[in-house]
């Protein structure tokens, strides 16, 4: 998995936007294979590819002879908006502006939808008046409420659902821009027009969740007694939905999922449970062959203990327990055949955070998805756990930001499906319009403290990117805790080093 930006234009700008978009568009009409991302932002267009099967080289030898799609004459949509957010007074307080003129002033101006991202349907709205433009909050809040109107510089959105974000809090929505039991699920469009309009009412309730688990299992396989702390049905993940803001979920640890998929003789990215921090209770309702690989824990299944990396037996009618042993927090469950669920934007993979799917409950059970015998007894040697992890530059790279993650080990702040927060030295960081986020990037707001991205990150994101992960040592930060120790190192492969590439792309470029 590699990347590239494309970049069109500096700052706020109207024809990049539209060339951003419109290669996009013309790239999924007909998209190569190995193109696994095309996520356009304001300026730029990031593209995620899998190198095995599609060259740096070829793919930029594609966008040479590609022509950008032609955008349509967009919608204008007027949105109706309550002014109670908690950042309006100090949004006045700092502008020397009225409340009333504040709300005068973010209201003028008719908005283009530069982008859709971050959240689901988030919409990445401009310009905003030159006298209301604050930068971002230092650190973002840990959780914004549905529907929140906000601004940041000259950008402007709604927050489709709760989330982390760093802008102010102006108003509240009063129609949902994201609603999956709605036809069209997403209100706006990149192109469309958006005018903010006063109004008092209640606000549209949360959007409801959808539901990947099929109500009645063909091939009823096992049972929840007692769910964990968080168990999800997970294949190999959501490819080519960033440019509607959707999570690339899967596996926060590939490489166990792997390894329990290929213990029952199962294809990579076959459907199978991650559980996090503790395990579930499962009874097999048939007679299966599972296997479980991950760190942290080791199954008991009858009072017998089967460690991680084996494939087993398990009867009909016999419980299946987790018992936590040694350093990790995550462990995977395969069996012969896979997990039934029900695919969305081609992935049964839960989106948490976009209301897609769901953890397990207790009573729920789950199917196979197809029927196939399978060997007990096989076992493989996990990798050691051992955090040291290449870093490679990012978009907005300095000298002073890599020297910091180099000079002494973080330690883990929080750890979950969006991202890795971390103490340690203050790094170099700041803000700029929002572009799309590499899986494994490492964000750093003008706090100073970094977060990488992880797989239910939000597709775009505003704050400097210095370094990001080596894709390859991505499955490490899925087993890391509050507390755990973090060393950084510098991958020095030429071949990787070039992620910014401007339109039009030379012949000669990297």
């Amino acid at each position: 998995m590699e990347g590239l930006y494309l970049v069109f234009g500096e700052g706020l700008s109207e024809e990049a936007n539209r060339l951003a978009q419109g290669l996009a568009r013309a790239l999924w009409q007909a998209p190569p294979p190995g193109l696994l991302e095309a996520v356009p932002a304001y300026a730029t267009l990031y593209l995620e590819y899998d190198p095995k099967r599609l060259s740096r080289k070829a793919l930029l030898r594609r966008l040479r002879g590609l022509a950008p799609e032609e955008e349509g004459v967009g919608r204008v949509v007027e949105i109706p908006v309550r002014y109670d957010g908690e950042d309006l007074q100090e949004v006045a307080r700092r502008t020397g502006l009225s409340q009333v003129e504040v709300k005068r002033r973010h209201q003028a101006p008719l908005y283009r939808v530069y982008a859709l991202g971050f959240t689901p349907g988030f919409p990445f709205l401009a310009p905003v008046d030159e006298a209301l433009r604050l930068p971002r909050r230092a650190h973002p809040r840990p959780r914004v409420p549905a529907h929140s109107v906000a601004m940041a510089g000259a950008q402007t959105g709604i927050y489709p659902l709760p989330s982390p974000g760093g802008w102010h809090l102006l108003g509240t929505a009063l129609v949902a821009v994201y609603d999956l039991h709605r036809e069209p699920a997403f209100l706006l469009s990149p192109g469309d027009w958006v005018r903010f309009r006063e109004a008092e009412g209640p606000p549209p309730p949360e959007p409801a969740p959808l539901d990947l688990l099929p109500p009645s299992p063909r091939f009823p396989a096992l049972r929840v007694e007692e769910p964990g702390l968080l168990d999800l049905v997970v294949d190999g993940g959501r490819f080519g939905a960033g440019h509607l803001g959707l999570a690339r979920s899967g596996p926060l640890d590939p490489y166990s999922a792997g390894v329990a998929n290929r213990l029952v003789g199962n294809p990579a990215g076959t459907p199978l449970l991650e559980f996090a921090h503790k395990g579930p209770v499962l009874t097999a309702l048939r007679a299966l062959v599972a296997a479980f690989a991950g760190y942290g824990f080791v199954a008991l299944l009858d009072g017998e203990e089967i460690a991680p990396g084996r494939s087993f037996l398990w009867p009909k009618g016999k419980a299946l327990r987790f018992r936590p042993k040694g350093k990790g927090v995550r462990g995977y469950l395969a069996v012969a055949g896979g997990l039934e669920a029900l695919p969305f934007w081609g992935s049964v993979s839960p989106d948490l955070r976009g209301r897609v799917g769901r953890p397990l409950r207790a009573g729920d059970v789950l199917g196979l998805k197809a029927l196939r015998s399978a060997r007990p007894g096989l076992a493989f040697p996990l990798r050691p756990l051992a955090f040291r992890l290449r870093l490679l530059p990012g978009p907005d790279v300095s000298r002073e930001a890599l020297g910091a993650f180099l000079s002494v080990p973080f330690r883990v702040a929080r750890a979950d499906r969006m991202g890795v927060e971390l103490l340690g030295p203050e790094v170099p960081g700041g803000e700029g319009l929002s572009k799309a986020t590499p899986l494994g990037g490492v964000q750093v707001p003008p706090s100073g403290r970094p977060l990488v991205l992880l797989a239910d990150k939000g597709s775009l994101g505003g704050y400097a990117m210095p370094v990001r992960v080596v894709p390859e040592d991505l499955w490490l930060l899925g087993q890391v805790w509050p507390g755990a120790e973090i060393w950084f190192t510098c991958w020095q492969d030429r071949e990787k080093l070039h992620m910014k590439v401007p339109w039009p792309p030379d012949r000669e470029a990297p």
